[in-house]
């Protein structure tokens, strides 16, 4: 296999059929951090969470998928579920104090990297109604946005050639700008009754990275360029102070739609008194290891939010600043959400 360096959403399929997802941007060189998405049917009494009842193959293999992918509690199950049966994939960070799933490069079977995917697919000659489908749909929105081609991938079950005639288009874009682009190439073409929004989830309507495409539901997300990841594993050391819940107003959203998602944030308010910060504590971010608070609140807004304060320290020059992480894995509830008295209330 040709080396690979693993960004987030990139598919691996390990040698006992797992199949993960890579997150975020920073790994060791012999691991990568990932999150399982599917297990091999005979495997599933190795492991406590449920499961969808409904069945999927990749290549000669029966997958199942995890009902709930991205509770804290459903994490450590796995990381419980993997201790004890495949050791091999649970990693003590050293950078933050505790174990977590990393997928070893040498477990790694197959690869499925979303720009390649999609290039591949456009050469190939024999392609289901799906596939046409979601290239049509990814070359209009190419076209329209005057995004490149090259900057666009293919996702989900479709990437990985596990589709069914009623799988959903997943794809991706990578960078920035090309999303904000892409953002308002498809509001444009909703208003010409071209595309249309799916708010059927309560998020949806934040994020309208959902839609429909000729009777077929469609769903986006961004990936970082390679100039967009400024740091690698091992630059900052990461401390857990105490979980605390504030509203603020988010002064940056250019790096909220990646995953982690990034806000920058100022103003600092506390909920409640277990909040109260030293001015050396204020954090300057939000940082959203949970894929659907990518991109929900925009720059110039207020936003709420309940997490866990942590200091992070630049390994090379001692100096250290505050963030707020969401989704730590260890409490359930933590969010980041638009500021409203509705909201509020979800969060105190």
């Amino acid at each position: 296999m040709k080396m690979w360096i693993s960004r987030d959403g990139d598919a691996v399929v390990t040698r006992e059929s797992f199949v993960f997802y890579v997150f975020g941007y920073e790994h060791p060189k012999d691991r990568a951090f990932s999150f399982l998405k599917y297990i091999p049917s005979a495997l599933k009494s190795q492991f406590s969470p449920s499961f969808l009842r409904k069945k999927w193959k990749l290549a000669n293999v029966e997958l199942l998928r995890l009902e709930k992918l991205y509770t804290a509690q459903n994490y450590q199950r796995l990381l419980e579920n993997f201790r004890n049966n495949f050791p091999s994939y649970v990693y003590f960070c050293p950078f933050r104090g505790k174990e977590v799933i990393a997928v070893p490069l040498g477990a790694t079977k197959k690869v499925y990297v979303p720009s390649e995917r999609l290039q591949t697919m456009l050469g190939e000659e024999n392609k289901d109604r799906l596939q046409r489908l979601a290239l049509n749909l990814v070359t209009l929105l190419s076209d329209e946005s005057g995004v490149s081609l090259k900057d666009f991938g293919i996702h989900g079950s479709i990437a990985l050639s596990m589709h069914t005639a009623k799988s959903d288009i997943d794809f991706v874009v990578y960078g920035s700008r090309n999303f904000r682009s892409l953002e308002n190439t498809i509001e444009r073409l909703v208003n010409e009754g071209r595309l249309a929004y799916i708010f059927s989830r309560k998020l949806d309507r934040i994020r309208r990275n959902r839609g429909r495409y000729r009777g077929r539901v469609f769903v986006y997300n961004a990936v970082r360029k390679d100039e967009e990841i400024a740091s690698k594993y091992g630059d900052f050391k990461y401390s857990a102070i105490k979980p605390i819940k504030f509203h603020c107003q988010v002064v940056d959203d250019n790096e909220a739609m990646f995953r982690p998602a990034v806000y920058r944030i100022t103003d600092y308010q506390p909920l409640d008194s277990a909040s109260r910060l030293t001015r050396d504590e204020i954090p300057e971010k939000v940082t959203s290891m949970i894929g659907c608070y990518r991109n929900v609140v925009r720059r110039d807004e207020k936003a709420i939010v309940s997490g866990v304060l942590e200091r992070v320290e630049n390994v090379e020059t001692g100096k250290a600043t505050h963030q707020v992480v969401v989704g730590t894995g260890a409490h359930e509830n933590e969010c980041i959400w638009p500021f409203s008295e509705k909201n509020r209330a979800k969060v105190v």
